[in-house]
C-alpha cells in the first residue's frame, strides 16, 4: 500500500510548503478573463484554502487580467508569514481575451511591478518566467535574454526566487547556469507524461516540480482505468489523479484550482488517499493508453 503523506512538505524558495497547494486561475471570469460572477464566493474559497492549511498559492497578474491578484489581496492581506505566493510573467491578455507573449524587457519589468502592486507586496516570493514556446507547449530556444531581466529584478530586491514555466530540460539547465531555479512549472498529469525524466532529475537536485493542468485542464481527465481505481478506493477520479501525482515524486507540488469551496475540500481530501501498489501500477499505465483530455 502507498500511503500519501504530505505532512513533510517540500521546500519552495526557502520555505517548507505543503505539497497540496492552490491555483487561483479559475477565480477569474470565464476563459480566465474578466471578474468572477460572484466575487464574494471567490474570496471565500481563498480564505477557506488558507484555513485548511494551504501555504502555497499560484497566481499571475495576467489572470483576468489583474483579477486574481486583487482577489488574493482582498481575501488574505496581511498575509500569513508562511504563505508562499508564486506568480508568473511572460504573457498578457488581448482585448479579445487572447493569450499573447509579453517578453520584452519593458513588458517583463512592468509585469513584476503589476504583480507587486495588485498583490500589495514589496517583494514577490517566487516569479516564474513563462516561456512562450510554440504556443501549445515547450519549444527549444534561448531563454537567456528574458531570464537576465528577471535576474536583474531579483538583484534589485523585487523578487526573492526564480522559477521557469513551459520549458524543456535543456532550457532548465540553461537557466540553472544563470541563476538558482527553485521550481519548474510544466504541463503534466496521468495522461501527459512527457516530463517523467525531468521530474526525477529535478527531484535529485532538490528543485520543485509544479504540474499545471494536473487534472487535464478545462476538460477533465477521462479514463476507464482511473474510474475503476476511484471506485475501489471510494474516491472521485479527480481525487485519485491528484493522489497519484503526490505519489509520483516527492518534489511534486500540486496547485489544483477551483472556484468552489466544496470542490476545494474535495481536492484537499486527495492527500489522505491510500493507493495499493497494483492501483499505482494500473494508473502508471494510463500514459500509454488513449485517454480523453
Amino acid at each position: 500500500m502507498t500511503d500519501i503523506d504530505q505532512s513533510g512538505g517540500f521546500t519552495l524558495g526557502g520555505t517548507l510548503v505543503k505539497r497540496l497547494g492552490y491555483g487561483a486561475m479559475q477565480l477569474a471570469g470565464p476563459g480566465v478573463f474578466g471578474p468572477p460572477k460572484d466575487p464574494a464566493a471567490a474570496i471565500a474559497v481563498l480564505r477557506e484554502a488558507v484555513a485548511q492549511g494551504v501555504n502555497h498559492i499560484d497566481t499571475s497578474d495576467f489572470y483576468g487580467p489583474h483579477v486574481t491578484n486583487r482577489l488574493i489581496r482582498e481575501a488574505l492581506a496581511p498575509y500569513p508569514d508562511d504563505l508562499v505566493i508564486v506568480t508568473k510573467i511572460g504573457a498578457r491578455r488581448g482585448d479579445d481575451a487572447s493569450w499573447l507573449p509579453a517578453t520584452s524587457p519593458a513588458e517583463l519589468r512592468q509585469a513584476v511591478h503589476d504583480n507587486l502592486r495588485n498583490l500589495g507586496l514589496d517583494v514577490l516570493d517566487v516569479v516564474n518566467l513563462r516561456v512562450w514556446g510554440n504556443g501549445h507547449g515547450p519549444d527549444e530556444g534561448p531563454i537567456e535574454p528574458e531570464l537576465n531581466v528577471l535576474a536583474e529584478l531579483q538583484q534589485q530586491g523585487l523578487v526573492r526566487h526564480i522559477g521557469l514555466s513551459n520549458v524543456t530540460p535543456r532550457q532548465v539547465e540553461e537557466g540553472r547556469r544563470m541563476c538558482e531555479i527553485v521550481c519548474v512549472q510544466n504541463h503534466y498529469n496521468l495522461a501527459h507524461r512527457t516530463d517523467d525524466a525531468l521530474i526525477d532529475d529535478l527531484a535529485g537536485k532538490g528543485i520543485a516540480y509544479v504540474p499545471f493542468f494536473p487534472l487535464g485542464g478545462f476538460t477533465p481527465l477521462q479514463s476507464d482505468i482511473l474510474s475503476a481505481v476511484a471506485r475501489r478506493v471510494g474516491a472521485t477520479p479527480m481525487q485519485v489523479a491528484l493522489a497519484w501525482l503526490l505519489n509520483r515524486a516527492p518534489n511534486i507540488l500540486l496547485i489544483p484550482g477551483t472556484s468552489s469551496v466544496a470542490h476545494l475540500r474535495e481536492n484537499r481530501a486527495a492527500a489522505t488517499l491510500t493507493l495499493a501498489a497494483d492501483a499505482v501500477e494500473a494508473l502508471n499505465g494510463i500514459g500509454g493508453h488513449p485517454v480523453s483530455v
